[in-house]
């Protein structure tokens, strides 16, 4: 059987898909099959012949066209980046084919992202430590606060690897060594949503008391006498 005769019994046109051609195929066979009104068993081995025949043209590798082969990904060079400029975006310099470079890079990037720079594709890594950390979209501070404020609560407007920040105090928090403020990690870029800051807590070292405090203190003292 030919392939042009096997289209003509079950319908299908030149360049049919492996979904077109089982619909067609299973349509064809139920009108074909012996038990049904018009059906008989030759026309039923027909219309199986007819199928393989189109099952065998659609597996032929001439049939899959050059374009839908599917290209090598092109190597990417690995960068380092801060958490700043995790946050911020900003200016590296990576090595690529025996060159120096010097690239911008956008703000809201994170770990394993790969993006296309100056023709380059680089792998992104974020670098930490116990002052600023990226976790998927957010950014982990660590700040160190006065005593008293822990203690009684308050706003506070701490200097960070990142830039200063804004954050509201409470004891409860302060106890716990633990704050939470969405929607100041890492901006939001293509799929990855706005993040939060969470900030890890410590007791800043006890200032010494001035001069002028200890006269008081003395002063105090002494009326109280």
């Amino acid at each position: 059987m030919t392939v042009a005769t096997a289209r003509a019994l079950l319908g299908v046109e030149r360049g049919a898909d492996a979904h077109t051609l089982r619909k067609a195929f299973r349509e064809a066979a139920k009108r074909a099959h012996p038990d049904r009104p018009g059906g008989s068993p030759a026309l039923f081995r027909d219309m199986l012949a007819a199928h393989r025949v189109l099952q065998t043209d659609l597996s032929s590798p001439i049939s899959f066209p050059p374009a839908l082969q599917e290209t090598a990904a092109p190597p990417a060079t690995g960068v380092t980046i801060t958490p700043l400029i995790a946050v911020e975006g900003g200016q590296v310099e990576i090595e690529h084919e025996g060159r120096r470079l010097r690239v911008t890079l956008p703000p809201g990037l994170r770990e394993d992202d790969r993006i296309r720079v100056d023709g380059v594709v680089l792998a992104v890594s974020i670098s930490g430590d116990a002052e600023a950390l990226v976790r998927g979209d957010d950014l982990w501070l660590t700040a160190a606060i006065d005593p008293q404020l822990l203690a009684d609560g308050g706003r506070a407007v701490i200097d960070t690897p990142v830039g200063r920040r804004s954050v509201w105090i409470t004891p409860k928090a302060a106890e716990r060594g633990l704050i939470r403020v969405q929607g100041q990690g890492l901006p939001p870029r293509g799929d990855h949503p706005q993040g939060d800051l969470f900030l890890r807590v410590e007791r800043a070292a006890e200032r010494g008391e001035s001069a002028a405090r200890t006269l008081l203190k003395r002063f105090t003292a002494a009326w109280a006498a």
